[in-house]
């Protein structure tokens, strides 16, 4: 069942216990601000009111105990768009309390080949995600059964490890 961006906004407002989140594009620049990425790009400091709206949303949830995490599925070398997400986006969101993990597909097979985005609440409410060219959100969809879901976050985690610890290996020096 296709939902409204309303309807979409609310799963974030609404889940118990926690939200978990598969990506598995290299570039949603379609769907981000382009000033901020060109900035990015051009090596100009991060302006303190990037993303802050997310951060402040996350940081309530995680301050009343939720827990925020996503997996990315990513390869090497990292496109533009990654490195600006990563760098800018992930690296502000953690101060909040979100939790990242990359599952880095650069020298062995994708184990959650075929899965769409998703957001996935409380085990219970999984919204997948469609994206058009440049990866522009163009909407989500409510899904019936959540089993197959909760295996995709399973495994996705299994071959995953810490945003930091990748970062740190990987990441712009």
């Amino acid at each position: 069942m296709n939902i409204s961006t309303d309807e979409f906004g609310k799963l974030f407002q609404t889940f118990q216990r926690e939200a978990f989140r598969l990506e598995t594009l290299d570039d949603y620049s379609g769907s981000s601000n382009p000033e901020m990425i060109r900035a990015f790009l051009a090596g100009e400091p991060q302006p303190a009111e990037y993303n802050q709206q997310w951060v402040d949303d996350v940081s309530r949830s995680v301050g009343s105990g939720k827990r925020m995490y996503r997996v990315h599925v990513v390869s090497r070398p990292l496109t533009d768009y990654l490195r600006f997400e990563l760098g800018w986006g992930y690296v502000k969101n953690q101060t909040a309390g979100e939790e990242f993990f990359i599952l880095d597909v650069t020298d062995e097979e994708n184990p959650v080949s075929g899965i769409p985005d998703f957001w996935m609440f409380d085990e219970s409410r999984v919204a997948s995600m469609t994206y058009g060219e440049k990866g522009a959100f163009l909407g989500a969809e409510l899904e019936p059964d959540t089993q197959e879901w909760v295996k995709a976050r399973g495994i996705a985690m299994r071959h995953a490890v810490p945003f930091s610890e990748w970062w740190g290996r990987h990441g712009e020096k």
